[in-house]
Formats: C-alpha cells, sequence, structure tokens
C-alpha cells in the first residue's frame, strides 16, 4: 500500500502520535497529502487554492522542531486547510466564495483558524470551496463550479463548508476548517458523514474588523470539520481561548478531551423530529428516530418534546436571510471604498437569489431590524425553555439528502419536502436556529440512507456546555461507530466529471 493511501484515513490523534514518537515525519505527511490532492481532488473540487510548496516548507521546520527535541503539541505537523470566505492568511487569494471579480484579491492578515493553528504546529496546505458570501446550504459558485460529494459525485456536497467537507470525508486531509453563520459546519457535515462542531459563541474568538460587533446578526462561529469526535476535541482546544480583540470572547481553560470520557448516564435528552416547523424527507426522520435511541444504551432518558414554535419555518428562515444581510452588505461597502463596486459593476459574478436579498437588505430600517431581534428572541427563549429541563436538545441536521448539482454554478437546495415549500437558500437546514441563540451544537453521522448517502443528527447543549455536547457525541461514536462508511468515499470513481 503506498503511503498516501496509508495516512489518508488516519486520525489528527493518530497521525500525532506516529509524528510525535518519529514513526512518522511531518515531511512523509505533506508528501502524502500532495500525492493524495493531485489523485483525487480534480474530481471532488475540494480546493481552490493549494500551496504545497509552503507547506512542505513548513513540514521541514515542524520535522527540525522534532528532531532538535523541541516540545511539541497535538497539532504539530498535521495538515489542514482554511474555507474561502470570510478565512485569511497573508498572501493567499480570497474569493469570499467564488466571486469572480475578486479573483485576485490577495489577503494581507490572518483569520483566527489560519492563525491559531499554525501557533499550534499545524500546516495549512490551501483553500478549501464555498458558496458566495457564503448566503446558502450548498456550495457552489460561478468561479469555481460546485463541489462534488466523495459519496456520489453527482451530489453536492452541503455548505457553506462545502470544500472543507469534501477534503475530510475523501481523506484529502484529517481536519479542515468551518465556519458557521447558519450551519455552514453541520449541514456539510451532515451531507458528506462528518463530525462537524460548532462551540458556544465566545468559546473560539471571532475577529472581524473594521466592525469587532460583525459576528453577532446572527453568531458567527469558526470550528472544525473531523471524521470522529477525539479530533474535534483536539481541534477546539487548538482554537479555544481569549482573544483581547474579540469583545465575547470567553476567558476560560477548558479540557475538551476531558468530555471524550465523560458519563452521560441519567442525563435528560428531549428529541423533536421537526423543530414543531420544518418538514423533513421521512428518511432522514426514521434514522433520527432509530439513532436517537442509542443514547438510551448509555443510560440516558430520551423524550419528544414540542417547543411551541408558531412561526412559519419559511418566516423564519427569511428571519435568517434578513439578520445576515448587514456583515455581507459591510462587506461590499468596504470593496466600494477600496475601488470595488461589485453589486454595480460586477452583478453578474452574483446568484439572482443573492441579489434580491441584498436589494431587500438596503432598504431595510431600525424598525425592521428591530423586530427581527423580537423573533429571533422568541426562538432562543423557546430552546431555553426546553433546556431548563433537559441537558440535550436532538433534532435532524438538515431535512433533506444531498441535491444534485446544477451545471450553471447555481445549485440550489430544496424548493419542497413532503409537499411543502421551503427556501431553497436555508429553508430545509434545522440549523440556524443556534445561530440565532449561541448554543453550542454539533452534526454527528447517525447512518445511511437506501441509496447510501449519508444523514445527521443535530446534538444541542446548554450554552456553554460544550463538554456535555462532546460527552454525548462521544458515547454515540462508541455505540454506534460509523467510521466504516469512508469505504464509499475510498473506492468511489476517480473518473472524469461533465461538470466544471
Amino acid at each position: 500500500m503506498s503511503i498516501s493511501k496509508e495516512l489518508s484515513y488516519m486520525s489528527v490523534a493518530e497521525l500525532s502520535a506516529n509524528i510525535s514518537s518519529k514513526q512518522l515525519s511531518p515531511v512523509d505527511v505533506i508528501e502524502a497529502v500532495s500525492k493524495r490532492m493531485s489523485e483525487r481532488n480534480s474530481s471532488i473540487n475540494a480546493f481552490v487554492h493549494l500551496d504545497l510548496e509552503g507547506a512542505m516548507a513548513q513540514a521541514k521546520k515542524a520535522e527540525k522542531m522534532l528532531m532538535s527535541g523541541e516540545t511539541t503539541g497535538p497539532m504539530h505537523g498535521i495538515p489542514t486547510a482554511l474555507k474561502d470566505l470570510f478565512d485569511f492568511k497573508p498572501g493567499w487569494p480570497s474569493t469570499f466564495g467564488g466571486i469572480r471579480a475578486l479573483k485576485d484579491n490577495i489577503a494581507a492578515f490572518y483569520c483566527t483558524y489560519a492563525e491559531r493553528m499554525e501557533r499550534n504546529g499545524a500546516i495549512l496546505v490551501g483553500k478549501t470551496n464555498s458558496p458566495v458570501m457564503g448566503f446558502r446550504g450548498t456550495c457552489d459558485n460561478y468561479l469555481f463550479g460546485p463541489s462534488r460529494n466523495p459519496f456520489n459525485l453527482s451530489k453536492n456536497t452541503g455548505g457553506s463548508s462545502g470544500g472543507s467537507a469534501a477534503s475530510v470525508a475523501d481523506g484529502l486531509l484529517p481536519i479542515a476548517e468551518g465556519t458557521d453563520g447558519g450551519g455552514s459546519i453541520r449541514i456539510p457535515a451532515a451531507w458528506c458523514g462528518l463530525y462537524g462542531y460548532k462551540a458556544s459563541y465566545g468559546r473560539i474568538p471571532f475577529v472581524s474588523r473594521p466592525n469587532a460587533f460583525g459576528g453577532i446578526n446572527p453568531f458567527l462561529f469558526e470550528g472544525t470539520l473531523t471524521r470522529n469526535v477525539e479530533d474535534a476535541a483536539i481541534g477546539l482546544s487548538a482554537l479555544a481561548g481569549y482573544d483581547p480583540r474579540d469583545p465575547f470572547s470567553l476567558e476560560e481553560n477548558v479540557n475538551y478531551r476531558s468530555a471524550l470520557t465523560k458519563s452521560i448516564k441519567e442525563m435528560k435528552i428531549a428529541y423533536s423530529p421537526d423543530f414543531d416547523v420544518f418538514p423533513v424527507d421521512p428518511e432522514i426522520a426514521q434514522t433520527v428516530r432509530q439513532a436517537v435511541r442509542v443514547f438510551e444504551q448509555a443510560g440516558a432518558h430520551v423524550e419528544e418534546v414540542k417547543f411551541g414554535i408558531t412561526r412559519d419555518q419559511r418566516e423564519l428562515s427569511d428571519l435568517w436571510c434578513r439578520l445576515i444581510l448587514p456583515s455581507n452588505i459591510d462587506t461590499f461597502e468596504n470593496f466600494k471604498n477600496q475601488g470595488i463596486d461589485i453589486l454595480k459593476d460586477h452583478r453578474e459574478d452574483l446568484p439572482p437569489q443573492f441579489i434580491d436579498w441584498l436589494e431587500k437588505g438596503y432598504k431595510m430600517n431600525v424598525l425592521d431590524m428591530n423586530r427581527d431581534q423580537h423573533m429571533r428572541t422568541e426562538i432562543y427563549d423557546a430552546l431555553q425553555n426546553i433546556l431548563k429541563d433537559y441537558d440535550l436538545i436532538v433534532t435532524p441536521t438538515v431535512a433533506s439528502l444531498p441535491v444534485n448539482n446544477a451545471e450553471d454554478g447555481n445549485t440550489m437546495g430544496p424548493s419542497q419536502i413532503n409537499g411543502v415549500e421551503v427556501d431553497p437558500l436555508i429553508g430545509w437546514c434545522l440549523t440556524y436556529f443556534t445561530n440565532f441563540t449561541g448554543h453550542p451544537s454539533a452534526s454527528i453521522p447517525a447512518g445511511l440512507s437506501k441509496d447510501h448517502l449519508p444523514i445527521g443528527m443535530q446534538i444541542i447543549g446548554r450554552r456553554y456546555a460544550d463538554l456535555d455536547v462532546l460527552a454525548a457525541s462521544a458515547e454515540f461514536e462508541r455505540l454506534q461507530p460509523w467510521n466504516s462508511i469512508y469505504e464509499i468515499c475510498k473506492n468511489r470513481s476517480l473518473g472524469a466529471t461533465t461538470l466544471k
């Protein structure tokens, strides 16, 4: 077996153990990643920028540190990737999700993920595909085209962290960056059979300039996509911690890996098949209904609950679109100040659905925004009322199985589920509620559909109770391991695709 295949599905923990014991060198790992990229990336379109030369230079430095006996941590020499959205490394391009006018836009500063991963010894190899401004739950754009699901190349990965999800599911990397403004870590985790973790707001700094408060409407998060819970805890340990540039950053020292062995016996788990208001594909509903009972094997108590949410799901998905518009508009106004008027001069670079929302956003007034915060508060109260009596909430992650990729750069989610109309941008995602509220939440592989497509289950904890979410996730993984599903990705065709 070639070393690239041998290392392809090693976890962060396994690679770290082999690197620290000098059974593997960081150079070996980056060479293996480079070989696997050359064989497989073109068929899934996960990466839109690669810096393998820079990665190899970092690997040689990491190897020198090891050989000189310097102290290293669990991320030392581990390959990872940035997402091509609001995610930056100096000298690397940043197209904000495949905006053609920004194809030569070069970043001059670090985002939190790049900064902290490199500080902890990880090696950044490139940037992964994302939709324009992250304004949808699928991954496609006019510049790079869609990312393709390693479980079925005709299907989308989900978004907006779709390229990151594809790279991890296909064994190109053990861990990659996801950011999450409405489910962008958890949606592609569900569709690509991964563990996607979004921490409590404030655990991982969200550094935003020129607006330091740009990450609160809705709450925006940095996080990870991995193939197991332990790797997510390792990644969280590297990323979490106080940063004075973030007004909401928590100054705490938490041992996230301790949750991996924490008992969930006697925990009370509130199960909802639909958050009261979402139509859910029957296969997903049945799979999650069975999967949630796994927690009872660990001694937890599972009860089905109602939240008392009365607003229509379409009203709530529109709320999410409105809440995130100001940060999108702010980005475009900043580019305008730099001489790039995207909406005026490069309108064809933007999907029409996004243009429609931008035009609505420019017309919003203070009263509109205040009413939206009232609606957001209703969802916050609904979750808090349940979490007064329960430790965790479990729901499906998304209401739809992966959709087919389009050929025009504008792949959308479903517009109907069970005969009910939903917003094809975000309305089929049960994820954005915790972007309204800030609660920790994860998507965990719950099973496969009859067509062997992944199905995700969402686990939500009390605010700042990240250890509970991680503990329940780790217990589920022990009782219903999912590692075998990646055999589908390992054995997939590497043939050409008709999509660009």
